[in-house]
C-alpha cells in the first residue's frame, strides 16, 4: 500500500515538474491577491494555511462573527454551512446532533479545543450544543481520515476549535428569537505583564419548549444551559508558551410530547461537565522544541426516555509529549501519548468499560522545492480492548506555477467501537444488548483537490473517496422485548464525491458559493440477497451562497441561499427518500457608536420537515424510536436579534 501511494506522489511530481518549468522559461507571471498570514495548528507543525501539504480549511474571526449573530449558544450553524460538512441531527427530542465529515458518520468525527480533547475522546450529540462561538479565533478542519494525526476518534475528520487570544477588550452579546430562545454572552481578556494574559468567557442561554406544527410533540426542546471558560496564557518569547484552561458546563433539557396513543412521552437530559487543559512549549537552546498537552474531562448525564431512567459518567484523560526539529529542508515531529476513556453506568449493566490506549508518531514535513512540499505521518496505536492499529497519512502540495496549488493526500485509521452510536443516542441503552465480539472499524481515503487564486478569486476543486471496513449497523433481534444489537457489518461502506469553492473579496463585497456531490453506499443486512443501499440521511446535492457588504466601523448586511438535496431514509412510514428543500436567511448589524445592533431572519421561506411528515411515528420502531430521522429542519422560520458592546 506505501508504495503504490509512493508512486503515485512520484507521478504527481513529475508530471507537476514540467508545468512549472515551462511556466519559470515562458516568463508567466500572475498577479494574486496577497494571502493574510493565517497560521493552522492542527497538523502539529504550525504552518501557514498555503504551506500546508495537508489541505486545512479555515474560518476566520470574521466568519466566526457572522455566525455567532444567527446562533450565539452553539457552533452548530457555523460547522452545517461549511462545505463538506453537515451538522446532522440524532436525537429530534432533545435536539442532539453531530458533525459528519465527507458523508461520514458523525461519530468518525474528533472534535478538539486548541488541540485537546476537552469535549471527549468521542465527543457525544450534544457537545456541538454546548460550545458559544464568541471566544473562538478560528476553526480548523481537515477532512478524510486522520487518525495519523489524531487516533482513534479522527476517521472521518478533526475539527479544531482555537481560541481568541488577549487583547485588553470586553464584549457582552444579549439576543432573543421569535421561538423563545435567549443568549447572554461575556467574554473579556487582559494582559497582565510578564508575558501573561487571561481571556474569560460566561453564557447563559435558554431556550422554551416550542410545537411549531402544534402536534403536541417538542420541535425545539426545552432548555437551561451556563457555561463558565477561563483561560490563562504565557508568552516567555524565544519560543517558550503556557497555555491554560478550565471550563464548566451545566445544562437541562426536556422534549417529547403526547403520542398519537394519547400516552404522554417525556425525554429528559441532565448534563453535568467540567474539562481542564494545558499546552506548554519550549525551545531549547540546541533548536528543538518540546511540546506538553494534557488534558482532563468528565461529565455525568441523568436522562429518562418516558419511564427509563439512565445515569452514567464518561471521562477522558489525555497526555503528549512531542519534540519538533528542523533539520535542512526536513521539520521532524516525534512523540509519544496516552489516553485514558472511560464510561460507568448506574442503571444499564454490561456496558462499562475503561480504554487506555498509549501511542507513538511520528511526522515528516520535507520542502523538496519551492514548488513540491510533502508530509507523511503515522501512528501506531495499543488499544486495551481491540488490540494494535497502525495508521498512516501521506500528502503532498505542488505549486505547477504562480497562483496555483494542487494537494494531494491518502490516509488511513480505525475506529474503536462503544455502546454510543446515532442511533443509540437516541434510544438509550437499555434494550441494546452488551457489546460482543465486535471489531473495530477501519477506513482508508484518499483526496484530491486543485486551487487556484487570481486577483480578488479564490476557486478550489476537490474530488474525495473513503472505504469503511467493519461498520456499525443497529438491528433488532427480539421484537417482543424490544432488544436491539449493534453488530459490525460484512462489507464496505463506501463513500466518494466531489466539492467546488468559489470566492471574491473586494472591498466591502465578500461572496462565497459552495457545492458538493457525494454517493454512499452500504451493504444491506439482508442474508439472502447480496446487494447495497444509499447511506440514509447523506444528500446527494449540496450547494450554498452567500453574500455580505461590509463597511468597516459602520455595519454589514449579508444574504445567504442553502439548498440540500434528496436524501435516502431509513424505516419511514412516510416516503422512502427526503424532499429537497432551500433555506434563505438575512442578516444586517449596524454599529452605533460601542454597540452593534443585529438583526438575523433564518428560513425565511419556512421549509420544514413536518409541513410535509409528521415527526411522531405512528407506532414505536422495531428501533425503538418514537420519531423518524430529521432530514430537515424542524424548527422552520425563525428571527432573532440583539445587540453586541464592546469597551
Amino acid at each position: 500500500m506505501f508504495a503504490r501511494r509512493t508512486v503515485l506522489l512520484a507521478l504527481l511530481a513529475a508530471c507537476a515538474a514540467p508545468i512549472h518549468a515551462l511556466a519559470q522559461e515562458e516568463g508567466e507571471e500572475h498577479e494574486a491577491e496577497e494571502l493574510e498570514a493565517v497560521v493552522v495548528t492542527a497538523t502539529r507543525s504550525e504552518q501557514r494555511i498555503e504551506d500546508a501539504p495537508v489541505r486545512v480549511e479555515v474560518l476566520a474571526r470574521e466568519e466566526v462573527e457572522e455566525k455567532m449573530m444567527m446562533t450565539p449558544g452553539d457552533v452548530s450553524m457555523m460547522l452545517n454551512e461549511t462545505s463538506g460538512l453537515r451538522v446532522q441531527v440524532t436525537s429530534p427530542s432533545l435536539g442532539g446532533a453531530n458533525v459528519r465529515v465527507q458523508g461520514l458518520r458523525g461519530r468518525y468525527t474528533q472534535i478538539l479545543s486548541d488541540g485537546l480533547p476537552l469535549y471527549g475522546g468521542q465527543s457525544g450529540s450534544l457537545g456541538l450544543l454546548q460550545i458559544p462561538p464568541m471566544d473562538l479565533g478560528q476553526v480548523e478542519v481537515i477532512k478524510g481520515a486522520a487518525s495519523a494525526l489524531y487516533g482513534a476518534s479522527a476517521l472521518g475528520g478533526v475539527v479544531n476549535l482555537v481560541s481568541r487570544r488577549p487583547a485588553d477588550d470586553r464584549e457582552l452579546l444579549l439576543n432573543a428569537t421569535t421561538l423563545g430562545g435567549a443568549d447572554a454572552v461575556l467574554w473579556t481578556s487582559g494582559e497582565m505583564g510578564g508575558g501573561w494574559g487571561y481571556t474569560f468567557l460566561g453564557g447563559a442561554h435558554g431556550q422554551r419548549r416550542a410545537d411549531v406544527d402544534d402536534d403536541a410533540w417538542a420541535d425545539l426542546p426545552r432548555y437551561t444551559r451556563g457555561v463558565v471558560r477561563p483561560r490563562l496564557f504565557w508568552d516567555g518569547g524565544e519560543g517558550r508558551s503556557l497555555f491554560v484552561t478550565v471550563g464548566a458546563t451545566a445544562e437541562d433539557r426536556a422534549g417529547g410530547g403526547t403520542l398519537p396513543s394519547r400516552v404522554r412521552f417525556a425525554e429528559e437530559l441532565r448534563t453535568r461537565r467540567g474539562d481542564a487543559g494545558l499546552v506548554g512549549r519550549w525551545l531549547t537552546d540546541g533548536g528543538t522544541l518540546l511540546n506538553l498537552r494534557a488534558s482532563v474531562m468528565g461529565q455525568r448525564h441523568d436522562h429518562t426516555f418516558g419511564d427509563v431512567r439512565e445515569r452514567d459518567r464518561h471521562g477522558t484523560a489525555f497526555g503528549e509529549v512531542s519534540a519538533a526539529r528542523t533539520v535542512g529542508a526536513h521539520t521532524l515531529v516525534a512523540g509519544a501519548a496516552l489516553q485514558r476513556e472511560t464510561y460507568r453506568a448506574r442503571d444499564v449493566e454490561g456496558f462499562d468499560y475503561t480504554f487506555t490506549i498509549p501511542s507513538l508518531f511520528a511526522q515528516d514535513d520535507w520542502r523538496v522545492a519551492e514548488w513540491l512540499a510533502l508530509t507523511g505521518s503515522g501512528r501506531a496505536d495499543w488499544h486495551s480492548e481491540y488490540g494494535v492499529f497502525f495508521s498512516p497519512r501521506v500528502s503532498a502540495l505542488v505549486r505547477p506555477a504562480a497562483g496555483w496549488s494542487v494537494r494531494a493526500s491518502a490516509g488511513g485509521g480505525y475506529y474503536a467501537p462503544t455502546p454510543f452510536t446515532e442511533e443509540t443516542e437516541a434510544i438509550g441503552l437499555t434494550f441494546l444488548r452488551p457489546l460482543r465480539g465486535m471489531r473495530a472499524e477501519r477506513a482508508r481515503g484518499v483526496s484530491l483537490d486543485v486551487g487556484r487564486a487570481l486577483g480578488p478569486w479564490e476557486l478550489n476543486a476537490a474530488v474525495f473517496g473513503s472505504v469503511v471496513d467493519d461498520a456499525l449497523r443497529l438491528v433488532p433481534v427480539a421484537p417482543q422485548t424490544g432488544e436491539v444489537v449493534l453488530v459490525n457489518m460484512d462489507g464496505e461502506t463506501r463513500t466518494w464525491g466531489t466539492e467546488a469553492l468559489v470566492r471574491y473579496h473586494a472591498g466591502p463585497w465578500h461572496v462565497t458559493g459552495t457545492y458538493t456531490w457525494t454517493r454512499a453506499t452500504e451493504p444491506t443486512l439482508d442474508v439472502f440477497v447480496v446487494a447495497r443501499r444509499e447511506v440514509p440521511l447523506t444528500p446527494r446535492h449540496q450547494a450554498g451562497i452567500v453574500g455580505m457588504w461590509e463597511a468597516e466601523g459602520a455595519g454589514r448586511v449579508g444574504v445567504e441561499l442553502y439548498y440540500t438535496g434528496r436524501q435516502a431514509l431509513d424505516d419511514n412510514p412516510y416516503r422512502a427518500d427526503s424532499r429537497p428543500y432551500a433555506v434563505v436567511g438575512l442578516l444586517a448589524e449596524k454599529r452605533v457608536g460601542r454597540a452593534r445592533v443585529f438583526v438575523n431572519a433564518e428560513n425565511l421561506a419556512d421549509a420544514r420537515q413536518t409541513r410535509w411528515d409528521p415527526l411522531v411515528l405512528p407506532a414505536r420502531s422495531p428501533e425503538l424510536r418514537w420519531t423518524t430521522d430529521a432530514w430537515a429542519p424542524l424548527e422552520g422560520r425563525v428571527v432573532n436579534a440583539g445587540v453586541r458592546l464592546d469597551w
